[in-house]
Protein backbone atom coordinates (compact mmCIF):
# COMPACT_ATOMS: atom_id res chain seq x y z
CA UNK A 1 0.00 0.00 0.00
CA UNK A 2 1.36 3.23 -0.93
CA UNK A 3 2.21 5.89 1.90
CA UNK A 4 2.59 8.93 -0.57
CA UNK A 5 0.84 11.73 1.28
CA UNK A 6 -0.69 12.71 -2.00
CA UNK A 7 -2.42 9.47 -2.61
CA UNK A 8 -5.05 9.61 -0.45
CA UNK A 9 -5.48 5.68 0.20
CA UNK A 10 -8.36 6.25 2.57
CA UNK A 11 -9.87 9.27 1.07
CA UNK A 12 -9.61 11.25 4.25
CA UNK A 13 -11.77 14.03 3.76
CA UNK A 14 -14.25 16.25 6.26
CA UNK A 15 -17.77 14.83 4.50
CA UNK A 16 -16.29 10.86 4.57
CA UNK A 17 -17.58 8.54 6.67
CA UNK A 18 -13.85 8.33 8.49
CA UNK A 19 -14.87 11.12 10.61
CA UNK A 20 -17.08 9.20 13.09
CA UNK A 21 -14.67 6.78 14.00
CA UNK A 22 -12.74 8.17 17.51
CA UNK A 23 -9.20 9.46 17.68
CA UNK A 24 -7.67 9.99 21.09
CA UNK A 25 -4.67 11.92 21.04
CA UNK A 26 -2.54 12.05 24.07
CA UNK A 27 0.22 14.44 25.67
CA UNK A 28 2.33 12.99 28.40
CA UNK A 29 5.04 14.92 30.18
CA UNK A 30 5.79 15.78 33.43
CA UNK A 31 7.35 13.49 36.21
CA UNK A 32 5.70 10.36 34.64
CA UNK A 33 8.32 10.32 31.67
CA UNK A 34 11.03 10.76 34.27
CA UNK A 35 9.64 7.53 36.51
CA UNK A 36 9.83 4.44 34.41
CA UNK A 37 7.24 2.41 36.62
CA UNK A 38 4.96 5.31 36.31
CA UNK A 39 6.04 5.57 32.29
CA UNK A 40 5.12 2.00 32.08
CA UNK A 41 1.97 1.98 33.68
CA UNK A 42 0.47 4.83 31.46
CA UNK A 43 2.09 3.21 28.06
CA UNK A 44 -0.50 0.10 29.13
CA UNK A 45 -3.67 2.42 29.67
CA UNK A 46 -3.19 4.09 26.50
CA UNK A 47 -2.63 0.78 24.59
CA UNK A 48 -5.93 -0.48 25.70
CA UNK A 49 -7.74 2.60 25.29
CA UNK A 50 -10.09 2.03 22.12
CA UNK A 51 -9.81 3.06 19.09
CA UNK A 52 -7.28 5.13 16.60
CA UNK A 53 -4.84 6.90 18.64
CA UNK A 54 -1.48 9.15 19.12
CA UNK A 55 0.69 9.75 21.54
CA UNK A 56 2.62 13.42 22.36
CA UNK A 57 5.26 13.38 24.71
CA UNK A 58 7.79 16.35 26.28
CA UNK A 59 10.60 15.24 28.39
CA UNK A 60 11.77 18.99 29.76
CA UNK A 61 13.00 17.72 32.75
CA UNK A 62 15.05 15.22 31.41
CA UNK A 63 16.20 17.85 28.56
CA UNK A 64 17.24 20.00 31.41
CA UNK A 65 18.61 17.27 33.95
CA UNK A 66 21.29 16.44 30.67
CA UNK A 67 21.60 19.99 30.19
CA UNK A 68 22.88 20.68 33.81
CA UNK A 69 25.62 17.48 33.65
CA UNK A 70 26.92 19.21 30.20
CA UNK A 71 27.24 22.44 31.79
CA UNK A 72 24.46 23.99 29.36
CA UNK A 73 22.23 26.06 31.96
CA UNK A 74 18.35 26.03 30.69
CA UNK A 75 16.80 29.13 30.68
CA UNK A 76 13.00 29.35 30.68
CA UNK A 77 10.42 32.24 29.92
CA UNK A 78 6.50 31.75 30.76
CA UNK A 79 6.95 28.05 31.08
CA UNK A 80 8.60 27.81 27.91
CA UNK A 81 12.26 26.60 26.42
CA UNK A 82 14.70 29.38 25.27
CA UNK A 83 16.42 27.07 22.35
CA UNK A 84 20.26 28.29 21.31
CA UNK A 85 22.20 25.85 19.03
CA UNK A 86 23.43 23.98 21.88
CA UNK A 87 20.09 23.28 23.65
CA UNK A 88 18.73 22.41 20.26
CA UNK A 89 21.48 19.72 19.98
CA UNK A 90 20.20 18.39 23.56
CA UNK A 91 16.57 18.41 23.02
CA UNK A 92 16.90 16.74 19.85
CA UNK A 93 19.22 13.93 21.27
CA UNK A 94 16.64 13.69 24.41
CA UNK A 95 13.27 14.30 22.87
CA UNK A 96 13.85 12.06 19.52
CA UNK A 97 16.06 9.90 20.93
CA UNK A 98 16.28 8.74 23.95
CA UNK A 99 12.80 9.19 24.91
CA UNK A 100 11.02 8.77 22.35
CA UNK A 101 12.55 5.25 21.27
CA UNK A 102 12.24 4.05 24.93
CA UNK A 103 8.36 4.79 24.64
CA UNK A 104 8.35 3.15 21.31
CA UNK A 105 10.09 0.02 22.16
CA UNK A 106 7.63 -0.26 25.11
CA UNK A 107 4.63 0.25 23.38
CA UNK A 108 5.73 -2.43 20.79
CA UNK A 109 6.27 -4.79 24.17
CA UNK A 110 2.52 -4.21 25.25
CA UNK A 111 1.30 -5.03 21.63
CA UNK A 112 0.62 -1.66 19.76
CA UNK A 113 1.97 -0.89 16.41
CA UNK A 114 4.06 2.27 17.60
CA UNK A 115 6.05 4.44 15.71
CA UNK A 116 8.38 7.84 16.34
CA UNK A 117 8.37 10.77 14.86
CA UNK A 118 9.66 14.21 14.86
CA UNK A 119 7.61 16.87 12.78
CA UNK A 120 10.09 15.93 9.93
CA UNK A 121 8.94 12.44 9.33
CA UNK A 122 7.01 12.46 6.24
CA UNK A 123 6.95 16.09 6.55
CA UNK A 124 4.21 15.42 9.24
CA UNK A 125 4.46 19.20 11.20
CA UNK A 126 6.13 21.91 9.34
CA UNK A 127 6.59 24.90 11.70
CA UNK A 128 7.95 28.66 11.38
CA UNK A 129 10.42 29.95 13.67
CA UNK A 130 9.13 32.01 16.21
CA UNK A 131 10.46 35.82 15.20
CA UNK A 132 12.15 37.80 17.49
CA UNK A 133 9.98 40.41 19.86
CA UNK A 134 10.69 41.77 22.89
CA UNK A 135 12.01 37.66 23.75
CA UNK A 136 14.35 35.84 21.13
CA UNK A 137 13.43 32.47 22.06
CA UNK A 138 16.03 30.74 19.52
CA UNK A 139 15.21 27.70 17.50
CA UNK A 140 11.72 27.51 18.71
CA UNK A 141 9.03 26.43 15.99
CA UNK A 142 5.28 28.24 16.00
CA UNK A 143 2.39 25.92 14.33
CA UNK A 144 -1.05 26.84 12.58
CA UNK A 145 -3.75 24.98 11.39
CA UNK A 146 -1.67 24.71 7.90
CA UNK A 147 1.50 23.04 9.76
CA UNK A 148 -0.31 19.37 9.79
CA UNK A 149 0.31 16.91 6.59
CA UNK A 150 -3.26 15.62 7.59
CA UNK A 151 -3.50 13.43 4.74
CA UNK A 152 -0.24 11.34 5.12
CA UNK A 153 -0.86 11.39 8.91
CA UNK A 154 -4.39 9.96 8.70
CA UNK A 155 -2.73 7.32 5.93
CA UNK A 156 -0.81 6.43 8.63
CA UNK A 157 -3.04 6.25 11.39
CA UNK A 158 -5.79 3.80 9.59
CA UNK A 159 -3.04 1.22 8.95
CA UNK A 160 -3.18 0.70 12.44
CA UNK A 161 0.43 2.43 13.37
CA UNK A 162 0.60 4.53 16.64
CA UNK A 163 2.30 7.69 15.91
CA UNK A 164 4.33 8.90 18.88
CA UNK A 165 5.67 12.52 18.38
CA UNK A 166 8.37 14.02 20.43
CA UNK A 167 8.57 17.99 20.17
CA UNK A 168 10.20 18.78 17.70
CA UNK A 169 9.43 19.81 14.29
CA UNK A 170 11.53 21.43 11.34
CA UNK A 171 10.88 24.34 8.79
CA UNK A 172 10.90 22.86 5.35
CA UNK A 173 14.03 24.14 4.62
CA UNK A 174 16.60 21.25 6.64
CA UNK A 175 16.46 23.15 10.14
CA UNK A 176 14.83 21.28 13.21
CA UNK A 177 13.00 23.33 15.53
CA UNK A 178 11.90 22.79 19.13
CA UNK A 179 8.56 23.51 19.54
CA UNK A 180 6.01 23.19 22.95
CA UNK A 181 4.67 19.54 23.35
CA UNK A 182 1.52 20.93 24.27
CA UNK A 183 0.77 22.95 21.09
CA UNK A 184 1.47 20.05 18.75
CA UNK A 185 -0.89 18.34 20.57
CA UNK A 186 -3.67 20.62 20.14
CA UNK A 187 -2.33 21.71 16.45
CA UNK A 188 -2.51 17.79 15.89
CA UNK A 189 -6.27 17.64 17.55
CA UNK A 190 -7.31 20.61 15.59
CA UNK A 191 -6.01 19.29 12.17
CA UNK A 192 -7.44 15.85 12.67
CA UNK A 193 -10.83 16.61 13.70
CA UNK A 194 -11.49 17.39 10.28
CA UNK A 195 -11.74 13.76 9.33
CA UNK A 196 -12.24 12.08 13.31
CA UNK A 197 -14.29 12.45 16.30
CA UNK A 198 -11.18 14.05 18.14
CA UNK A 199 -10.40 14.23 21.44
CA UNK A 200 -7.34 15.65 23.05
CA UNK A 201 -6.05 14.53 26.89
CA UNK A 202 -3.45 16.07 28.60
CA UNK A 203 -1.89 13.85 30.65
CA UNK A 204 0.73 14.68 34.25
CA UNK A 205 1.18 13.65 37.46
CA UNK A 206 -1.11 15.96 39.05
CA UNK A 207 -4.87 14.57 39.28
CA UNK A 208 -6.02 17.96 36.54
CA UNK A 209 -5.83 21.47 37.07
CA UNK A 210 -5.79 22.19 40.93
CA UNK A 211 -7.33 25.31 42.94
CA UNK A 212 -4.31 24.84 45.51
CA UNK A 213 -1.52 23.05 44.12
CA UNK A 214 -0.56 21.21 47.51
CA UNK A 215 -4.25 19.68 47.60
CA UNK A 216 -4.48 16.99 45.33
CA UNK A 217 -8.27 17.02 45.99
CA UNK A 218 -8.73 20.57 45.06
CA UNK A 219 -9.43 18.92 41.32
CA UNK A 220 -11.57 21.79 39.82
CA UNK A 221 -13.59 19.66 37.70
CA UNK A 222 -14.33 21.53 34.52
CA UNK A 223 -13.14 25.19 33.65
CA UNK A 224 -14.80 27.57 30.59
CA UNK A 225 -12.67 29.54 28.19
CA UNK A 226 -13.77 32.71 30.15
CA UNK A 227 -12.94 31.26 33.19
CA UNK A 228 -9.87 31.20 31.96
CA UNK A 229 -8.70 34.67 32.19
CA UNK A 230 -9.62 34.53 36.14
CA UNK A 231 -7.88 31.56 37.48
CA UNK A 232 -4.65 33.68 35.76
CA UNK A 233 -4.84 36.65 37.84
CA UNK A 234 -5.63 34.61 40.69
CA UNK A 235 -2.49 33.04 40.48
CA UNK A 236 -4.22 29.98 40.06
CA UNK A 237 -3.05 28.61 36.83
CA UNK A 238 0.72 29.95 36.68
CA UNK A 239 3.98 28.60 35.15
CA UNK A 240 3.76 25.37 32.70
CA UNK A 241 0.19 25.29 33.26
CA UNK A 242 -0.35 28.04 31.49
CA UNK A 243 0.67 26.95 27.63
CA UNK A 244 -1.02 24.00 28.20
CA UNK A 245 -4.17 25.79 29.00
CA UNK A 246 -4.13 27.99 26.70
CA UNK A 247 -3.56 25.22 23.84
CA UNK A 248 -6.32 23.30 25.51
CA UNK A 249 -8.83 25.79 24.64
CA UNK A 250 -7.13 26.59 21.46
CA UNK A 251 -8.43 23.05 20.62
CA UNK A 252 -11.65 23.11 22.19
CA UNK A 253 -12.93 26.16 20.10
CA UNK A 254 -11.43 25.14 16.94
CA UNK A 255 -13.59 21.70 16.70
CA UNK A 256 -12.16 19.33 19.00
CA UNK A 257 -15.06 17.22 20.74
CA UNK A 258 -13.40 16.59 24.06
CA UNK A 259 -10.19 17.89 25.64
CA UNK A 260 -8.91 16.74 29.47
CA UNK A 261 -6.46 17.78 31.54
CA UNK A 262 -5.51 14.50 34.65
CA UNK A 263 -3.33 12.60 36.19
CA UNK A 264 -1.37 9.92 33.79
CA UNK A 265 -1.97 6.69 36.11
CA UNK A 266 -5.66 7.21 36.54
CA UNK A 267 -6.00 7.18 32.51
CA UNK A 268 -8.22 4.43 32.44
CA UNK A 269 -10.94 6.81 34.00
CA UNK A 270 -11.32 8.51 30.68
CA UNK A 271 -14.01 6.05 29.62
CA UNK A 272 -15.77 5.17 32.21
CA UNK A 273 -15.76 7.56 35.18
CA UNK A 274 -14.99 11.21 35.37
CA UNK A 275 -11.35 12.32 34.59
CA UNK A 276 -9.48 15.44 35.86
CA UNK A 277 -10.47 18.57 34.85
CA UNK A 278 -13.01 19.15 31.48
CA UNK A 279 -12.37 21.89 29.31
CA UNK A 280 -15.69 23.40 27.70
CA UNK A 281 -16.18 26.80 25.86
Amino acid sequence: MSLNPNSGAFSLSPSGEGRGEALTIIKIGGNVIDNSEKLHEFLKSFTDLPGYKILVHGGGKAATKISDEMGVQAKMVDGRRITDIETLRIVTMVYGGLINKNIVAQMQAYGSNAIGLTGADGNMIKAVKRPVKEMDFGFVGDLDENSVNTKFLGNLIKIGAVPVFCALTHDGDGQLLNTNADTIASVLAVSLSKYFETSLVYCFEKKGVLADVDDESSVIGQIRSSEFDTLKDQGIIAGGMLPKLHNAFEAINNGVKDVYIGKADELELLTTQTFGTRLIQ
